[in-house]
């Protein structure tokens, strides 16, 4: 691998699974002597994809209905 003229490089697909690196992971560089580690950064944000569909979901429904009520309506009662 290659680091570009504006300092990046492509992680492998392989390795990206492995270390549960998911498009839109915020990565923290961990420095160690001559060694750069990258890692996960720990955050609030959801990490599963049905976490993060939910999250962005939140708060856009624009019916004023109860939960009892839209359940009824799915189950057609």
């Amino acid at each position: 691998m290659r680091v570009s003229a504006e300092g990046q490089v492509t992680i492998p697909a392989e390795i990206r699974e492995k270390a549960g690196l998911r498009p839109d992971t915020e990565v923290t560089f961990v420095v160690e002597g001559s060694t750069v580690r990258i890692v996960p950064t720990q955050s609030p944000l959801p990490q599963s994809r049905g976490e993060q569909l939910i999250a962005h979901l939140r708060g856009r429904g624009d019916v004023n209905m109860t939960t009892d009520e839209i359940m009824a309506l799915t189950r057609g009662e």
